[in-house]
């Protein structure tokens, strides 16, 4: 029997403008998006004022957000575009850049290995980055 590759399923975290009932969820999300839920990681979650959303760093913590389940990888690519981030640039060329995490639920069971983009700590603080002590973004920051 030969090896086949599997359809896998793409899943990303997300803690911004990409959340179900946020600016940018029609358009990147809603039709690619098969399932999503409630979720967490590790990290900090800051507001950036003069932008209007969020940038989260790798530092101990908690995001809020939801695990986005899309049916295939397609839409890597114009999430990628949205947040700025090309694999071939460098870390410091890039808006935000991309990786692999892992997702919780709220009762902290293990909900996926995922891909979340992050921001350089030096980004946000550039960016006059406000910390979100409740570790969750929504479009009423100001």
């Amino acid at each position: 029997m030969g090896w086949r590759r599997k359809n896998f399923l793409l899943q990303v975290f997300v803690y911004g403008t990409l959340k179900p009932g946020e600016a940018n969820y029609p358009a990147y999300c809603a039709d690619k998006v098969i399932n999503y839920q409630e979720a967490y990681t590790k990290g900090k979650i800051y507001h950036l004022p003069a932008l209007g959303y969020p940038g989260m760093t790798e530092e101990e913590g908690k995001v809020q957000g939801f695990l986005l389940t899309f049916a295939d990888f397609s839409a890597l690519k114009n999430l990628d575009q949205l947040e700025g981030y090309d694999p071939q640039r460098h870390l410091s060329d890039n808006e935000y850049y991309r990786q692999k995490i892992l997702v919780y639920d709220s009762s902290d069971k293990f909900l996926a290995e995922a891909w979340a983009y992050f921001m350089t700590f030096e980004k946000v603080k550039n960016k006059g980055g406000i910390l979100i002590t409740s570790g969750c973004w929504d479009h009423s920051f100001k």
